[in-house]
């Protein structure tokens, strides 16, 4: 049974972790009081521009500071709408949304089939021998590795530093923000770029390490997931890994399935990580409404302006 379970235990990490980092990502741009609904279409354009890099060099790494480049310039775009111009935040990245996946559609077109060595896994000595945890954990590549990392850090950041207690502020109140003295709008052009460009990668992780090939409209929906589960993850990036892996599972469980030929329709199957989503928002929307929106920044969304403080 374990020897069964184990390996869809460590392909839900997997396939969790390009969620993971979008949704790390969102998390730090909506800290900041920026809605960013264009990750489906930053994620795809991270997933083609780090495919493309890393086949062209020939180095993954490469890849991956390509992707975030590209993620980083699409953040910056997206900051200059909603903060300088003070456009609509959800219409500007619905445009996103729509830009990433024309955009990496018709730019991707000549790499349709072609392939990339990728990153390969890297066991953790000691750590990987652990039972269960060990294979399911530290037996996975260094991206995985560094989305922990990553996901620890943030929290320590958002809650132990003065600078993210300053992302905070901005997010919660930005005139009072601004009344201390801080660059609100300089902050939240800071966290929307690097948002975004941590989107990116979660993009460029299905292209280079995941699949290691672009195809068309590969992240599957994977950006509206991240944003989802930030609500399920009520902005906390430890419990983001939680929400990451629990769609990760499902999806690694359809799979199985599937690769099994169970007898139930695969169309079906593909749909059980998605219906899995909507059953968690419903769950959360029920039972802890009260503390998602206390857990929200207070500002989220809403144009500041300099000249309205008073």
């Amino acid at each position: 049974m374990m020897e069964t379970l184990l390996p869809i235990l460590a392909a839900a990490v997997r396939s969790g972790t390009p969620i993971l980092y979008a949704t790390l990502g969102e998390i730090l741009t909506e800290k900041a009081g920026v809605m960013n609904l264009g990750l489906e279409g930053i994620m795809l354009m991270g997933a083609l521009s780090g495919f493309a890099a890393s086949l062209s060099t020939g180095s993954p790494w490469l890849g991956l500071a390509a992707a975030f480049g590209v993620g980083a310039c699409l953040g910056l775009i997206h900051a200059f709408l909603s903060v300088t111009m003070g456009s609509n935040q959800v219409v500007c990245g619905l445009a996103m949304t729509m830009f990433g996946g024309g955009a990496s559609a018709l730019a991707g077109r000549g790499y349709i089939g072609m392939t990339t060595p990728g990153i390969g896994p890297c066991d953790i000595p000691l750590l990987s021998k652990l039972p269960i945890a060990g294979r399911m954990f530290f037996s996975q590549d260094v991206m995985v590795y560094a989305s922990y990392a990553l996901a620890v850090f943030l929290m320590f950041f958002l809650h132990r530093t003065r600078p993210g207690m300053n992302l905070r502020a901005v997010g919660d109140n930005p005139k009072a923000a601004d009344a201390m003295g801080l660059p609100v709008a300089r902050i939240r052009y800071l966290y929307t770029i690097i948002g975004a460009g941590l989107v990116a990668l979660g993009g460029a992780y299905m292209s280079i390490v995941y699949n290691k090939f672009w195809a068309e409209g590969m992240t599957a929906g994977r950006g509206w997931i991240a944003v989802a589960m930030v609500i399920f993850a009520i902005w906390n990036p430890l419990q983001a890994m939680l929400g990451a892996y629990l769609f990760g599972g499902v999806e690694a469980f359809q799979l199985r399935l599937q690769a099994a030929g169970a007898s139930v329709p695969a169309p079906l199957l593909m749909m059980l990580p998605y219906l899995m989503t909507i059953l968690v928002l419903l769950f959360i929307s029920i039972g802890k409404g009260r503390k998602v929106s206390l857990s929200a920044p207070s500002a989220l969304g809403i144009p500041f302006y300099r000249e309205e403080r008073e």
